[in-house]
């Protein structure tokens, strides 16, 4: 069932995610046996994706009313980095990442932190009476104890994931190029996702570029904001890091998707001046993305 669950989300809206996957070394030494033990138990990625589905699906149909994960489990996923050392600081990688000749990497899904961190960005972004209705303030009480918890025995840590509604922010794209590893996952003659990768150093190297040929030619940009924050957000984190980009099921209406190269070309013809090309990567971005966009107002 759980299998169909994934395969069959229509009706869900669109979610992409932005992944950190880390080397086990940059995790607190405290935290380290939890996370290692959660990813071994991820049979695979679909095994994954299936349970965090049918958590949420869960926690907004439980009794009660409070639709926050409770943090009794946490989800994390497991990548391989092709050419990472797996003997890093003295400490030797399992004899598994030994014959494979590669490094794990982690990414948590720290639910309590990102749960919050939604709340309240839903709570800021709609009227003091609605907020109540879809969480009452009951909830969001006793949810901020979770998150004194978590940063009580975890200190304040990273957060992993950054995930978008309803189509994929353009400044995610300037990490990325065409030619980045990706897979492209289908089943039943549809596209269920398609992911792609890069080492965060070559993502840091790309979204620096942005920020300063934005900053100089285009500094009154709203994107330029957005790429700033995620340079800041990325610079976080180990540097033997993975960088992900999971398009969800809005990979079904993109792909084969060409938006890293147009936000590349957009912001390469600003730095020349060239406006007439940058209009143009710029309406090829707008002609994919914003009918998807509108899916969200739609009834």
């Amino acid at each position: 069932m759980t299998g169909n669950l994934y395969r069959g989300q229509a009706g869900l809206p669109f979610s992409s995610t932005l992944r950190v996957y880390e080397p086990l070394d940059a995790f607190p030494e405290e935290q380290r046996a939890a996370i290692k033990s959660a990813g071994e138990r991820a049979v695979s990625r679909a095994a994954v994706e299936n349970a965090e589905l049918l958590a949420s699906l869960g926690r907004i149909t439980r009794p009660g009313g409070d639709p926050f994960p409770t943090g009794r489990t946490d989800l994390v996923r497991v990548t391989r980095a092709p050419g990472v050392p797996v003997e890093e600081n003295g400490k030797e990688g399992s004899e598994e990442e030994k014959a494979d000749g590669v490094a794990l990497l982690y990414c948590p899904s720290q639910l309590v932190l990102r749960a919050g961190l939604a709340a309240n960005a839903l709570i800021e972004g709609i009227h003091g009476p609605l907020a109540e209705l879809l969480i009452p303030e009951e909830q969001r009480d006793r949810h901020q104890e979770r998150i004194d918890l978590v940063n009580a025995r975890d200190g304040i840590t990273r957060v992993h994931t950054r995930a978008s509604t309803w189509g994929i922010p353009f400044s995610w794209f300037s990490l990325f190029l065409e030619s980045d590893p990706q897979d492209v996952v289908e089943a039943g003659g549809r596209i269920l996702t398609v992911r792609v990768w890069t080492p965060i150093s070559d993502a840091l190297d790309r979204v620096r570029y942005a920020v300063a040929n934005l900053a100089l030619a285009a500094p009154d940009l709203d994107m330029l904001d957005d790429l700033t924050q995620l340079t800041e957000w990325l610079e976080l984190f180990h540097a033997d890091s993975m960088v992900e980009l999971d398009y969800g099921a809005v990979a079904d209406k993109v792909y084969p998707d060409d938006s890293p190269m147009d936000v590349r070309l957009g912001i390469e013809c600003l730095a020349e001046g060239d406006m007439t090309g940058a209009a143009a990567a710029y309406r090829r971005l707008a002609s994919r993305w914003i009918p998807i966009r509108q899916l969200a107002r739609a009834s």
